[in-house]
Order: C-alpha cells, then structure tokens, then sequence
C-alpha cells in the first residue's frame, strides 16, 4: 500500500512511525514533512494547505490511502477534495472539521444539546464585547472563532488584560480573520485531560488519556506554546471520570454531529476541565493533537493503519481498540526564544540507538546535515512499566541529543506524579 501522509510536524512523525509497523504499507510519502522525517517517508515539497496539488499528486501516485493531520487542510476540505478523485481517507470532511474551525459552532452545538461547557457569550462588535466585559466575572477566556495555531486562546488576569485581548483580536487583527468573532467565556478552574478518540459516527474509542504542559517555563510560567511535553495516561482520568465523559460528552458530542448532518469520521480531540461540577469541555479539535500523539500512539497495541481504515469504512466497531497499561512520556525541544522569535539551521545530532524514540518537528536537511527549522524542533518520547521511569527515560534521551540553542521544561510530568504519590 502506498500512504500520504499530510502534514510536517512531530505528530506527522509519530503517525508515520506507527504506520510503518503494518507489513502491508510498501511506500509512505509526506507532504511536505521535515528532514527529520527522511528516513521514515519520502519527502514532497507540497504544502499541507495547497490542497490543489495534493490532490492532483494523490492521484498521479495511485495513493491507496491518505491521512490528512493538520487542522488547516482538514478545514479547508483536503478529505472532500481527495475523496471526489476516490482516494480513501483518514480525517473529517470540511462540514465536520468546523467543530475546530469554528469556536462560535462548537459552543453553540454544545449549547444546543446540553454538552457541559463552559457559559459564554459570542461577538462580533468589538463595542459591545468591550462593553460586557465591563462587568463580565474576571479572570475570563477571550477565544478568537477560527484557527489561529492553537494560540487563540487569551486567559485574562484582569479587566484590563480582557480588553486588550479584544482589541488585538478584533481591531489590530492579530489572528487574522479568525478574530472577526470571539468568544468570552467563563474561567473554568480544575485539571486539564486530553483525550484524542477515533470515531466514525457510529462508535467513540477513545485512546488513552494525557496531560499537555503548554506554558515555554518550568512550574507552568511563561507564554502559551504549543505544547513543551506530554505524559500518558493522566492520573486525573479515572475509570468513574472515564465513565462519565463517555456518558455526557464523547457520544452525545458524536450523536449531535449526526443530527447537525455533520457526520465526524477521523480523529476528534477532546479538551476537558474536570472541574467541581464534573467534566467539561475546553475544546473540539479535529484531529490528533499535538503533542499528545506523540505519548498516545507508542502506547497503541492495535495496528494503527487497521483502525483508521476501519474508522473511514465506518465499521470501526469491529475493530477492539486496545491500548498498552504502560506509561508514556514525551520532553519536547525547541528553539531559545520560542514561542516569539528564534534562530534557526543549528545541526542536529540524533545518535542512531535512539532514533526511534524521536519524533522531529522542525529540520531540514543540507548537504545531509539536519538543520533546526522551527520552534519546537523535536519530542524525546520514552515508554516505561510506570510514569517516573518513563519521564527518567525521556530526560536521558533528551541528554543524548544536541543542537545549538536547545531549551527544554525540566519538570514535565511532575504533576502527574505528584498526584499518583498523593
């Protein structure tokens, strides 16, 4: 089987690495993918939103089967495209990618059929938001309505922070289009859970859950990044939390796409507070996270390519989804200076014994160097009987591997284990 794998970053590599594992896949081609991803895939030079030419190298490729990973091209309809010229897919169409696209659709869907959420108000005159945030509880989460590279989201201290928030989201455009409506909703407080699931409109598997650090800084102090690490499973999912997500959000969530006519089939992310008043959620995204994909999938018993196949043909009901009771670690490196500015082209060492463990970012390759080429530049994964030797794995790993410029968080998973020993 030939696979396309869309997309470029580390939760590309960790997907590519696991479809690897299937005996039957005899090519992998990403678009475009990073040097890092070399080995593992042939390179394309096509970006993951130039959905035209993916499509028409789909086809010239006689591609048996593509994944489409990235938000964007999901949002911008790759799967429809791609489908129209009968090339099977993992991911959503455009109609149910909105769930991410859209904060103003999916708050309002959860509004609709009483998925716990947090409260909210929707905007699109900067004067009337600035106008209820007058008196608006504060903190409070200001959400621009479209993508915006998982940086969208502003938590305000103070009334003043909100203001401002909107203003650079509305007036100053900071999010492009994406602030033409926002979002303001209620500061939810308790542990965060992520939970990525593989549905096809008729089953929710939910994989094993996560815990994200998504603060550049050490005890959760600096910018919002994409995520510094990641650990799995997240103590604070118990079975009886389990019970009830799947119980009042996972299937009605699924159920209420149906009835929208919205039918999701790929990867839905489930972004939870588990607060005082139970779960509930902090965000949709269509497709698997990152970088939780790159804990989750190491811990996938079942063949990965199987279960999206199955996923696609809708009979995914057939297939038991099962998962490893190991933990998983990942300490994500990246570029000083992230997530605002940063050098780049620092050579990468990645001893060979270790590669495997690694899921690269952003490089590229010159004159068979790998170069750095981006914020977050790789994941150190590692997978262990429990969650202290796996993130003790996961830090050596990191000690191993150089370039110029490196930072990383020194505590990922300290939460964790600080409530496991609890």
């Amino acid at each position: 089987m030939k696979i396309m794998v869309v997309g470029g970053g580390g939760r590309e590599h960790a997907i590519i690495k696991k479809i690897k594992e299937n005996k039957d896949v005899t090519e992998i081609f990403a678009l475009p993918g990073n040097g890092g991803m070399a080995k593992d895939a042939t390179l394309v030079d096509i970006g993951a939103k130039d959905i035209e030419k993916i499509v028409e190298f789909a086809v010239e490729n006689s591609i048996d089967y593509a994944i489409v990973a990235p938000d964007d091209p999901l949002v911008l309809g790759c799967v429809d495209a791609l489908e129209v010229k009968g090339i099977s897919c993992f991911g959503p169409r455009a109609n149910a990618a909105i769930i991410e696209g859209s904060k103003v659709f999916s708050k309002n869907l959860m509004k609709k059929y009483n998925i716990p959420t947090a409260a909210y108000e929707v905007f699109n005159d900067m004067g009337k938001a600035l106008e209820y945030l007058e008196t608006a509880p504060i903190p409070t989460v200001i959400k621009a309505d479209g993508l915006a590279l998982g940086k969208g989201v502003i938590i305000a201290q103070t009334r003043d922070e909100a203001k401002a928030a909107v203003v650079s989201m509305m007036q100053d455009k900071a999010f492009g289009s994406s602030g033409d409506n926002i979002v303001i909703e209620e500061f939810l407080t308790g542990p965060e859970v992520s939970v990525l699931a593989f549905t096809d409109g008729k089953k929710v598997a939910p994989m094993v859950s996560s815990m994200d650090h998504k603060r550049a800084g050490d005890n959760d102090t600096g910018l919002n990044t994409g995520g510094m690490g990641t650990i799995a499973p997240n103590p604070y999912y118990t079975k009886a939390v389990a019970e009830d997500c799947m119980e009042k959000i996972f299937i009605p969530t699924m159920n209420a796409m149906n009835n929208e006519g919205r039918t999701f089939k790929g990867c839905l992310y489930f972004g939870l507070m588990l607060t005082p008043n139970g779960p509930k959620v902090i965000e949709y995204n269509c497709r698997f996270g990152d970088p939780e994909t790159q804990v989750v999938l190491p811990l996938l018993k079942t063949d990965l390519l199987t279960v999206m196949k199955a996923v696609t043909e809708e009979r995914l009901s057939e297939i038991d989804v099962e998962f490893s009771e190991e933990s998983a670690a990942c300490v994500i490196m990246a570029s000083k200076g992230y997530p605002q500015s940063y050098e780049k082209g620092f050579e990468m060492t990645i001893p060979e014994d270790i590669e495997n463990n690694v899921y690269v970012a952003g490089a590229s390759l010159k004159d068979g160097k790998l170069l750095t080429n981006g914020g977050r530049v790789l994941g150190a994964t590692a997978v262990e009987n429990d969650l202290r030797s796996a993130v003790k794995s996961a830090y050596s790993l990191v000690e191993k591997i150089h370039f110029d410029n490196a930072f990383y968080r020194n505590d990922i998973g300290a939460k964790a284990l600080a409530v496991l020993e609890d």
